[in-house]
């Protein structure tokens, strides 16, 4: 009688989706999620202010940024739950403003909170997006350098520029309407700031 060979007709486990799936540790998994919640609390708060918007430009800005986003997060989801590159990489964000800045400071009614929803303005609007957009990129930052996923952390520190460039965006919007003011040194204040350091010669590498 010719016997089977011990275990030849049962199926070998498949180890691969198990090791994907736990190549990550237990503070990752929580900066992970935390990352996540908040690129979908900002995706469900833009949705709102779309709906407040006056001005076309801004609108433009946020669904084109937006979109951007929704590329992010399920990039960002598809590597945090398979360990392996989204089918999407990371792409560069291209903004839509010029990088040229207004300086200088113009008087203004002094602020105050809004009493109702009728106070929304998009001054106000484009104030909170670009506090997203930032608190964003410090998370982000933070957590990639925490990650142990080799994948998952260099999906999350590719964002980090693309979330700089979106707060860079909404702030020169904000800074060309005059929301967002940038005051200047005098000249020569400017000057002595600037020339407060000097260079350092290189030296020989010790042996």
């Amino acid at each position: 009688m010719n016997q089977a060979t011990p275990n030849a007709e049962q199926p070998q486990p498949n180890t691969s989706v198990n090791v994907q799936n736990h190549n990550h540790g237990g503070h990752e998994l929580f900066d992970a999620h935390e990352i996540i919640s908040s690129i979908i609390s900002m995706l469900d708060q833009y949705q709102m202010y779309d709906q407040h918007i006056q001005d076309p430009e801004l609108k433009s800005i946020l669904q084109h940024q937006r979109n951007f986003i929704t590329t992010m997060y399920n990039s960002i989801v598809q590597s945090f739950q398979t360990g392996q590159d989204p089918i999407n990489p990371t792409g560069n964000y291209t903004m839509q403003q010029s990088n040229e800045v207004v300086y200088g400071i113009k008087p203004g009614p002094p602020k105050k909170p809004n009493q109702s929803v009728r106070d929304l303005s998009d001054q106000g609007l484009s104030a909170y997006m670009l506090g997203q957009t930032k608190s964003l990129a410090s998370l982000f930052t933070m957590t990639a350098l925490e990650m142990t996923n080799p994948v998952l952390r260099r999906v999350v520190s590719d964002s980090v520029p693309n979330l700089i460039e979106l707060s860079y965006e909404i702030f020169l919007y904000q800074n060309k309407h005059g929301y967002y003011q940038v005051p200047q040194l005098s000249e020569q204040d400017m000057n002595l700031m600037l020339q407060s350091y000097t260079p350092v010669p290189h030296q020989a590498t010790l042996q």
